[in-house]
């Protein structure tokens, strides 16, 4: 498990009762490069509170140079940005 809690460009889904649903996400991998990352699956998501901060936190798998991560994205509510909080490969 690798915590990593980096910023990270998404593009999502809103449904029409509201709920978010992230798709795709960039970011810099170790070599410096722009990594485009495709979600294949969102495994599961939970609201979360935490000091009065809300935010959702996804547990998603994606294929990445041939290789199955999975990870946790968090969407802060107040806001509207994503963070990578960790890898588990």
């Amino acid at each position: 498990m690798e915590h990593i809690n980096t910023p990270v460009d998404v593009i999502s889904m809103c449904s029409a009762n509201g709920d978010i649903r992230p798709l795709r996400l960039r970011m810099e991998s170790e070599d410096h490069q722009l990594l485009r990352v495709d979600i294949d699956e969102i495994v599961s998501s939970k609201p979360i509170q935490y000091v009065g901060i809300e935010a959702i936190v996804f547990l998603c798998r994606a294929t990445v140079e041939a290789k199955q991560w999975l990870f946790e994205l968090k969407y802060t509510i107040r806001t509207h940005s994503w963070c990578l909080v960790r890898k588990v490969y």
